[in-house]
């Protein structure tokens, strides 16, 4: 097959491309900067603003790409809206069979924060087409390549993990979210949302904080933060690291939520995708990962 891709030079993307070229089919990827050439992937140059060209010919648009930090509400819109719309009609002008839509369980509470209200208002766009689609809702992922997850395991090694206040949450390592992607890209199926994750009954922020320090070889502990206290800490890390900040106002409305697990009456069929990586293990290949690059 074709697959269309937004999103291929970043985290999640990037798995999917690289599973979708080792299953022997080709690749059109959009991305803003010159890339290597590679067997079976066409670049598309250009942006949410300006594909045009990435769906022509294409079996599959899986659109991964979108922001999860901006400075305000529009620039949530700009990416996580505008861009979703602009793909949807890439997608019907050029008659691609199938889109699948990277979502997020922010979007469960649109109300709690502007990246959850924009991929809530980027669903109803993708529910109200007339293609052939399916949207996915992870929550937290993670893996090699990932640095949202990055400072978590700086602090665990240090023995303390800050965290929310107490609440729950679900997880998928990144190769089992792309795995899901590239079958739903391939098998033709119903318009529906799926929520995923590691096949537990989700993790409580303690324990996860834990699986974290299993994974770099320490014993830690972990420590709920009351809201008004991460809300300073994100005026905190505004100050010293400005728009690379991670601990942002936005992010600590969502985090103050209590429950992020996904609801198990939305995973997808077993016959279609199942988890294959343990939490624990892929912790320790992501801990392994970020050795390697220098970062831990």
């Amino acid at each position: 097959m074709i697959l269309a891709l937004t999103g291929a030079t970043g985290f999640v993307g990037g798995h999917l491309l690289e599973q979708a070229l080792a299953a022997g089919h080709e690749v059109r990827a959009l991305t803003r900067r010159p890339q290597p050439a590679r067997a079976a992937v066409t670049w598309i140059a250009g942006d949410l603003a300006s594909s045009g060209r990435l769906a022509q010919g294409a079996d599959a648009l899986v659109h991964v790409a979108g922001v999860v930090n901006a400075p305000d509400r529009a620039g949530f819109a700009a990416s996580n809206i505008d861009g979703t719309r602009r793909m949807l009609a890439a997608a019907r002008d050029a008659g691609v069979p199938r889109f699948v839509h990277v979502s997020s369980l922010a979007a469960r509470e649109p109300a709690l924060s502007a990246y959850g209200w924009s991929k809530a208002e980027a669903e109803k766009r993708v529910e109200d087409s007339d293609l052939s689609w399916t949207i996915v809702r992870p929550p937290a992922v993670f893996g090699p390549g990932d640095l949202e997850l990055l400072d978590m395991f700086r602090f665990a090694r240090r023995h303390v993990v800050p965290l929310p206040p107490r609440g729950r949450l679900s997880v998928i390592a990144v190769e089992d979210l792309a795995a899901l992607l590239l079958a739903l890209a391939t098998t033709a199926g119903p318009r529906t949302i799926y929520e995923v994750d590691d096949g537990t009954q989700g993790w409580t922020h303690d324990g996860f904080a834990r699986a974290i320090g299993r994974a770099v070889g320490k014993r830690v502990l972990p420590l709920p933060l009351p809201g008004l206290l991460l809300s300073a800490a994100a005026a905190i890390d505004a100050a010293v690291r400005g728009a690379g900040a991670k601990l942002t106002a936005d992010r600590v409305a969502y985090f103050r939520h209590p429950d992020w697990t996904i609801d198990p009456a939305r995973r997808p069929p077993p016959a279609l995708w199942q988890p294959t990586q343990t939490t624990d293990a892929a912790l320790r290949r992501t801990a392994a990962w970020y050795r390697q690059q220098g970062l831990l």
